[in-house]
């Protein structure tokens, strides 16, 4: 009889967990937060083959914490590979009495689960080496236990063999995320000025900032806090020198541009509005930026668009894809610039597309290709139910309210109709029988300068006496046609959240 730890169903499976926790990290710690990741593409795999209800009940419901459970449904069954993997080394091993087999075993059958899912032979050594070092170490505390030592012993080494794994954990997750890159765009360097009129990105940004109403912690015209939704929880890592965008299919003459090329190009700063279909009526997926890019329509002219049903796909580095309007297209603009800086990588870097007035998913990040179609084709949403490739729904958010020292209320928020424009708020403190007109920020000037910018929101405040008992505060939006934002209340699901946001004061 012998007190081995791998000898032993559960000190085996102990081993096997902690190889697949070592592994993950040893993948972290070479990869950082990227596609190369080895839980990224088993992540993406999922994200596809969900049902579309699930996935629309998912967005509609949890929002980004689904996003969240799918990453960690991936991470489970990425470590449950290496668990497997590590198990079949070491029973082998046991099964031909070879010391050699369970850490080398580990590691091969590791690398080869890893190079399978990322494609990466290098970076694929990370969570092989981890793996079978948590074997090997398992391996020689054995060595050391004796025949028939005590049940502490055996105790002991499982306690460091978890330990050294959780440890490499901690190390893995450390130097994954110095090698990660930055997602946000605090981090993003300053536009060059060779690409960028900075002067005029200065000057419009001081312009937002002195327009923006004082509204305690709510967003300003140009958003601090700018949303982000992708179809997978790790973002592409792109590299700006081998990027390039194609305009194909249905076209007099296929053309390619590269990153270099685009910032040759005439560029212009325009404020643009981005809201994301699947957000709840009074939601936060609503944000408002100024972007620099070019516009699209040269280059679609360039192409000859030759186009059967007048209609476009963009596809995007992360497989993402969507149909929608070639006419829409035509307004639109390849951003590389966010706020006077590089395009971060969350927002798509290193070029995107910008849709004016239209809902955020087809404003797409990562993009690669624009293919003109000879008929219509559904895209990435659409396939899953989803109908948002359309001019947006307008609104009136109700985000900021304050009680002031005379007994007052003031509430506020922010209100966009897309290319329709934002013309008044009108608020209603008795649930909508009568109207005042709320105090709204000044527009947002268009890219040349003049007037006002086509697709942005504006702000709006109101202040006002609360009635005697309870009472029912409505908000809604006109646009510049005098047209009323929809009252009837619908679900985000199929086509966008509408309606009148209420908010009932006892």
């Amino acid at each position: 009889m012998t007190d081995d730890l791998l000898d032993t169903r559960g000190g085996r499976l102990l081993v096997s967990v902690a190889a697949a926790v070592a592994g993950l990290a040893g993948s972290y710690a070479l990869s950082g937060y990227t596609p190369t990741f080895v839980v990224s593409p088993v992540e993406r795999a999922l994200t596809r083959a969900m049902p579309g209800i699930v996935v629309s009940t998912a967005i509609s419901t949890l929002g980004s914490l689904g996003q969240q459970l799918n990453l960690l449904l991936a991470v489970c069954l990425t470590g449950l590979l290496v668990a497997l993997a590590a198990r079949a080394a070491i029973l082998t091993g046991q099964a031909a009495n070879n010391r050699l087999v369970p850490a080398v075993g580990t590691a091969a059958l590791t690398w080869g689960v890893a190079v399978v899912l990322t494609g990466e032979s290098v970076l694929a050594a990370g969570p092989a080496v981890a793996a079978a070092a948590v074997v090997a170490l398992a391996q020689t505390l054995d060595s050391f236990g004796g025949p028939v030592a005590p049940i502490s012993s055996k105790r002991r080494r499982a306690l460091s063999t978890t330990g050294v794994a959780l440890g490499a954990a901690l190390l893995g997750y450390a130097a994954g995320e110095r090698r990660s890159p930055r997602t946000a765009d605090d981090d993003a360097p300053s536009l060059p000025t060779a690409s960028a009129d900075v002067a005029d990105i200065q000057r419009k940004l001081a312009i937002a900032e002195d327009a923006s109403l004082d509204l305690g912690d709510i967003d300003p015209l140009v958003s601090e806090r700018f949303y982000e939704v992708d179809i997978n929880s790790i973002d592409p890592d792109l590299d700006a020198g081998t990027w390039s965008l194609s305009i194909t299919g249905a076209v007099e003459e296929e053309i390619t541009v590269d990153y270099e090329e685009i910032q040759s190009m005439a560029a212009e700063n325009r404020f643009e509005t981005l809201r994301c279909v699947g957000e709840q009526l009074n939601g936060y997926k609503m944000d408002t930026a100024l972007w620099t890019g070019v516009p699209i329509e040269p280059l679609l002219d360039e192409a000859g668009v030759q186009s059967g049903c007048d209609c476009v796909m963009l596809r995007a580095d992360d497989d993402y894809f969507e149909e929608f309007p070639i006419e829409a297209l035509r307004r639109g603009m390849l951003a590389y610039g966010m706020n006077g800086k590089v395009l971060p990588r969350g927002h798509g870097y290193p070029v995107r597309a910008l849709v004016p007035g239209h809902w955020g998913e087809i404003n797409v990040k990562w993009l690669t290709e624009i293919e003109v179609l000879e008929r219509e084709a559904d895209g990435y949403w659409e396939r899953r139910g989803w109908h948002g490739t359309g001019p947006v729904i307008p609104v009136a958010k109700l985000h900021y309210e304050s009680l002031l020292d005379d007994g007052r209320r003031r509430v506020g928020g922010h209100a966009y109709a897309g290319l329709r424009g934002v013309e008044r708020v009108e608020v209603s403190t008795d649930g909508g029988e009568t109207w005042a007109d709320a105090t709204l920020s000044d527009p947002l000037p268009a890219a040349d300068g003049e007037g006002r910018a086509g697709d942005a929101w504006r702000q709006w405040e109101y202040t006002y006496d609360p009635p005697a008992g309870g009472h029912t505060l409505v908000v809604r939006m006109v646009d510049r046609d005098d047209g009323v934002q929809p009252e009837a209340e619908a679900d985000p699901y199929p086509n966008g959240p509408s309606g009148w946001v209420s908010k009932r004061y006892a």
